[in-house]
């Protein structure tokens, strides 16, 4: 065992410490992430379906009736 030893591991644990911190921040932030993209899934689902509903509403009755060459 040579002297850098010691001052070498001590630099991993720091360094194995500050990547552990960043993965749990990274993984904090995809779940916010995650939250904010599901709710506007639903918004978007919700706005569809509205929009949906009012083009039914709005569109015009065409009759069913067989074309002239028949």
């Amino acid at each position: 065992m040579t002297a850098d030893d010691p001052e070498r591991l001590t630099r991993l644990e720091i360094l194995v410490t500050e990547h552990e911190k960043t993965v749990e921040e990274l993984s904090s932030q995809i779940a916010e992430q995650w939250k904010v993209i599901e709710a506007m899934r639903r918004k978007l689902d919700a706005l569809t379906d509205r929009f949906l509903v009012l083009e039914e509403q709005t569109a015009p009755d065409v009759p069913v009736t067989k074309p002239p060459h028949y």
